[in-house]
């Protein structure tokens, strides 16, 4: 008679050798499977599947959402923009390259600190041949030049690159940003003439030049090459106005995962723009190590200030707690001990 403890364990052997069966036929339905006919190539074709780049590169799992598409005007949010500004520029169409540089040293060429999400790029500014656009260039960067928000109907006055997105980047050609809308749509309420100088060319990565929508029509928007592109020297409208050198940098910004009209699906950010002046120019420039943020930049975030940025908004931190009581507010009395009756 068979003992307690083997018929205990008859069901779960049981269950093993069902296991067991199951297994091997799904082994043996995997071997025909890849001895199917065009299995292989089945394999191929998916694989043949992966988007590319222009220039063949694969592109890696977009890991942020690209956003909503732009509306058509008069639609979404196109409604809500004023796009042409209602108030007179407050400069007056007129600033210059001593206005832009106010109030920084004088000794050692121009540079522009491009910082990003992906790195660091330094360029030198050619301040000598396109003077205008050097200067709108600084003076956005430096926020001294007033430019029209079309989101606030309003003349702001604030660096203008700060956190502002690549909204277009095709490898072996540019990387393009400047647009506050970040649909390349954007305007800045006025524009500034081309600048095209006697020798200018665009033939080689790293240019640092303006991005027109028409003759004479140069606003914030800008792209730096990714290559050469001899097209362009045709057209003047194009000026060429700094040279940058960490060409990695931008050939790795180029080749994020981009889709519809190049436009990036992995958002790259330019942290901030720092315009310097570095004795022997962009070449030997260093990355200026990293700050704590404005209350410019903690602005944006929908939450009430605290204490230390009071002050950016004109106001003074007012007593909230203990820590702003006065030295020994909260001592207490000594207090001698009482002498036990005898």
């Amino acid at each position: 008679m068979p003992s307690y403890t083997s018929l205990h364990f008859l069901p779960a052997l049981a269950l093993c050798a069902v296991m067991a069966s199951g297994c091997s036929s799904c082994d043996s339905q995997a071997a025909s499977d890849e001895s199917a006919p065009g299995a292989g190539a089945h394999r191929s074709v998916k694989a043949a599947q992966t988007p590319l780049t222009v220039d063949g590169v694969p592109l890696i799992e977009n890991r942020r959402p690209l956003g909503p598409t732009p509306s058509r005007p008069g639609e979404g949010r196109d409604r809500h923009l004023v796009r042409e500004p209602t108030s007179p520029d407050p400069q007056a169409g007129e600033f210059s390259l001593e206005q832009a540089v106010e109030g920084m040293p004088t000794d050692g060429p121009l540079v522009a600190e491009i910082n990003t999400d992906l790195g660091t790029i330094m360029c030198d500014l050619y301040a000598e041949r396109a003077p205008n656009t050097v200067a709108n260039f600084i003076g956005l960067a430096r926020g001294k030049r007033s430019w029209w928000d079309a989101q606030h109907a309003q003349w702001r006055r604030r660096p203008y690159y700060n956190r502002r997105a690549f909204d277009r980047v095709i490898p072996n050609d540019l990387i393009q940003a400047g647009d506050y809308l970040g649909d390349g749509t954007s305007r800045v309420g006025y524009s500034i003439p081309d600048e095209p100088w006697p020798g200018q060319l665009h033939d080689r990565a790293g240019l640092l030049c303006m991005a027109s929508t028409g003759v004479n029509e140069n606003g914030a928007q800008f792209f730096i090459t990714d290559a050469a592109r001899p097209e362009l020297d045709a057209d003047s409208r194009y000026t060429v106005f700094g040279r940058c050198q960490q060409t990695d940098v931008i050939a790795h910004i180029a080749r994020v995962p981009q889709g519809e009209d190049n436009r990036p699906l992995t958002r790259v950010e330019i942290i901030r723009i720092l315009i310097r002046r570095i004795p022997g120019g962009a070449v030997a420039a260093r990355r200026t190590p990293p700050r704590v943020q404005d209350p410019e930049d903690l602005h944006p975030r929908n939450a009430s200030p605290g204490p230390a940025e009071l002050h950016y908004y004109g106001r003074e931190p007012q007593p909230t707690g203990i820590s702003d009581l006065p030295p020994g507010a909260l001592e207490l009395p000594s207090m001698a001990p009482t002498p036990m009756a005898p």
